[in-house]
């Protein structure tokens, strides 16, 4: 079988989605509840009026929506003085259509699988509990803060007043071989910050 870069060499191959890519996309939360309650608002209140006015055509208005007294309040207002309720119905379809379209931060840590069909996360709390831990394994380190950024993860040790340099490689290469056994995904690169007691 041939591809097209076998075929046109020079002609760079287009990028396949990664693991990352597709385990940012399974697990990133979904609209649920917003989505649930403009369906269920919707559905009624269109219901509603649909079934009013059916029922007014045939003679016989069921009463649910006054349809004959919005008529008349909208015959008498203005825009000047439907403007503020009118603006305000605007930005909240805005704000609903942003919560539907902007994907929610994920809870969830990508981990690396074998196979390419599961997508497993570990949880952000639990991954700075456990890089925690291996920070505060090391010689010499008396407390230890892991920040998860979007591109880094801050550790910043808590040591006494004599501290070898060399500490803080050995923080990151232990912070480092904890990641590379836990097999996060595109957790960044490890930032070791030095905190003295009674600085």
């Amino acid at each position: 079988m041939t591809t097209l870069q076998q075929i046109l060499p020079g002609v760079a191959a287009a990028p396949r989605n990664t693991g990352l890519r597709r385990a940012r996309k399974v697990l990133r939360p979904a609209r649920t509840v917003p989505g649930v309650t403009v369906a269920l608002a919707l559905v009624g209140g269109l219901g509603a009026t649909t079934a009013e006015i059916v029922s007014g055509l045939l003679g016989a208005p069921l009463g649910w929506v006054p349809v004959n007294e919005l008529v008349e309040l909208a015959g008498r207002t203005t825009w000047p003085e439907a403007e503020t309720a009118a603006l305000a119905l605007a930005g909240l379809g805005t704000l609903m259509l942003l919560l539907a379209v902007v994907p929610g931060r994920s809870r969830l840590v990508p981990v690396e699988t074998s196979d390419p069909l599961i997508v497993i996360g570990i949880t952000r709390p639990g991954l700075r509990r456990t890089l925690r831990a291996a920070a505060q394994q090391v010689a010499g380190v008396d407390k230890a803060r892991v920040r998860l950024r979007r591109r880094t993860i801050e550790v910043t040790v808590m040591t006494g007043e004599e501290t070898p340099g060399s500490m803080l490689r050995q923080v990151g290469t232990a912070v480092g071989d904890r990641l590379a056994g836990v097999g996060t995904l595109g957790t960044g690169e490890v930032v070791v910050r030095l905190r003295r007691k009674g600085m």
